[in-house]
């Protein structure tokens, strides 16, 4: 058994604690004990759950893995503190707000034996998982992804690059690897909108193009246009949704990996493929903040 905390008790935090509490049957899951969770506000107990402070978190011998929820802006100093206290370590992602810390964290998890597990539940979607089928084997002629949602507030969640990286997974994932040509971010601070727009290259030359809007009353949506030497892809392929709950897959992932039960193959492509996102997100950021240096 593998005890663990939940750092973090926002959304993802609480379904956290409700998965670990109620973990699928004969499932890896069920190798999972929950001794408490941490957070700044003071709850007592949620479901049964205990809060526990942060020190204890850090020093029980019991506890061997911490579940991180905490805001994005958190994430890296919350990694490395679990990492350096010997635990193992689920975040959600972004992992980190800086592609540099990322590869110090993965370097230290690696070098102390420590599982380092990033949560993109956007790749276990029955929904992607139709649309990663219906992309398999087609030659891109060019594609666009257009997310739209609601204000995040950027002193939490980060630049737009970081907190929409599930985006970018997407297209790194259906695409492999991706070059940034350009990227521009407008911003009209009296109406709290945000709208970045970036411009890849495949590895084939072909243009892909992502955009990320964000404003007040914003419908939380993705629009895609990928178009194929085949025809057009222009909206999503129509799924049921899984019996199993997004986390929970996540968690049973996380688990999979305690027991050494992932292959070798398998976590080097996923770590990759988090790095890589990571290192282009900042690449991103750079070419959004700072233009002038970039194209000199």
């Amino acid at each position: 058994m593998f005890g663990t905390v939940v750092v973090g008790v926002g959304i993802a935090g609480l379904a956290r604690i409700r998965d670990l509490m109620n973990p699928m049957p004969s499932s890896p899951s069920e190798n999972l004990k929950l001794f408490g969770f941490v957070s700044r506000r003071s709850f007592g107990n949620i479901n049964e759950a205990k809060q526990i402070s942060l020190e204890d978190a850090l020093s029980n011998k019991d506890i061997h893995a911490a579940f991180i929820s905490t805001e994005n802006r958190n994430h890296e100093e919350t990694i490395r503190m679990f990492l350096e206290a010997g635990k193992h370590v689920l975040v959600e992602y972004p992992m980190t707000l800086s592609a540099k810390a990322a590869h110090e964290l993965w370097e230290m998890a690696d070098q102390k034996g420590k599982v380092l597990h990033v949560e993109h539940i956007e790749l276990l979607t029955e929904e992607y998982k139709q649309l990663k089928k219906e992309v398999a084997g087609k030659d891109l002629v060019k594609g666009t992804l257009h997310f739209t949602g609601s204000v995040l507030d950027e002193n939490k969640s980060g630049f737009p690059a970081f907190s929409g990286i599930a985006r970018l997974t997407w297209l790194i994932d259906l695409f492999g690897d991706l070059t940034v040509t350009s990227a521009t971010r407008e911003k009209q601070k009296d109406k709290n909108y945000s709208r970045m727009t970036v411009h890849f290259q495949t590895a084939n030359k072909k243009p892909l193009t992502w955009i990320e809007e964000r404003g007040p009353g914003m419908r939380r949506e993705k629009k895609i246009n990928f178009c194929f030497t085949s025809g057009c892809l222009e909206s999503f392929p129509e799924t049921p949704r899984s019996s199993v709950g997004l986390f929970m897959q996540d968690q049973n992932l996380f688990a999979k990996k305690l027991l050494g039960q992932v292959s070798k193959e398998e976590l080097a492509a996923e770590k990759w493929r988090i790095l890589r996102c990571l290192d282009l997100a900042e690449v991103i950021q750079q070419y959004c903040e700072e233009p002038e240096k970039i194209y000199s």
